[in-house]
């Protein structure tokens, strides 16, 4: 068996295009191409399918993936504790988020204290963040609202309160302490998809506080709710580090219970000694 093969295969399969992989190994997209051809040929097997648009795994890719994905997950696990001793430099570290806002001062962080390591940021919703945690796509992810569960290491790294977003022409917009959630009732909004943690936290409170917007669109993105309110065509909510500087909306806090959400910073309990995802939960005060 070649370990060359089998490893630009799970470049490959990692990133999903032969491009990728290519830089991912540092060698030429010819030479990923040639390693995977051999491979397949050797054992009469079809493990990629190649789309207009990426690279698909087949059916028997998709296992081979999820033993190469373990293979060499250990091997990078095996010479980080050969090398433990050693200045942290260089490196990779894969990084998911829910959220552009807090991740991003993290990383530039990051890149201060460690300006040899290479990080790939994958942005989603809280369920695909999770999902590539859990799979090992990810080595850290920074969460919202997610329970213990084991074999998951979290560390909580902070808080934020849904605010609602109106026009900056809105009456709400100079209540600079406030407005109750009471006041949403009936109210027309915008709001994200109910799969989002924003919205899935408001609809809670909403629910215990017997409060019943009147939700007119629902939209895949927090520029596409910004968006709509600019457009006065109802009211937002935004948590508050997702807070921006369009001067066309105004964020004002909710008052009322159930309105906060915990960030946390998550990995898989067994790969948390690794010295690159010690370096980025050291970035958290007592991470």
């Amino acid at each position: 068996m070649n370990l060359f093969q089998l490893r630009a295969f799970d470049a490959v399969a990692r990133e999903g295009s032969f491009t990728r992989a290519a830089a991912r190994l540092f060698i030429s997209q010819p030479a990923v191409t040639g390693h995977i051809k051999a491979l397949e040929e050797h054992y009469q097997i079809t493990l990629l399918r190649r789309t207009a648009r990426r690279v698909e795994l087949t059916e028997e890719g998709s296992k081979l993936a999820a033993i190469t994905r373990a293979m060499f997950g250990l091997a990078q696990e095996a010479q980080v504790l050969l090398e433990a001793n050693r200045q942290l430099l260089t490196g990779r570290l894969e990084v998911a988020a829910d959220g552009p806002h807090l991740v991003m001062p993290m990383l530039a962080s990051l890149r201060a204290r460690y300006p040899g390591i290479t990080v790939n940021l994958r942005l989603g919703n809280a369920q695909d963040t999770l999902a590539a945690l859990l799979s090992e796509h990810a080595d850290v992810a920074v969460l919202t609202e997610i329970e213990p569960r084991k074999g998951l290491h979290l560390q909580a790294l902070s808080e934020s309160r849904i605010c609602a977003l109106v026009p900056a022409g809105h009456a709400w917009a100079q209540q600079a302490r406030g407005v109750p959630l009471a006041a949403l009732d009936q109210v027309i909004m915008v709001l994200r998809e109910p799969g989002s943690i924003t919205r899935r936290t408001f609809d809670t409170a909403c629910a215990q506080a017997s409060v019943q917007p009147r939700v007119l669109l629902e939209l895949d993105s927090r520029e596409a709710v910004t968006e709509a309110v600019a457009a006065q065509l109802g009211v937002g909510v935004v948590s508050s580090v997702e807070v921006g500087h369009d001067p066309r909306v105004v964020a004002v806090p909710l008052i009322g219970e159930g309105l906060v959400n915990r960030h946390l910073l998550a990995c898989v309990e067994r790969r948390r000694e690794l010295r690159l995802i010690q370096a980025f939960f050291g970035l958290v005060p007592g991470g």
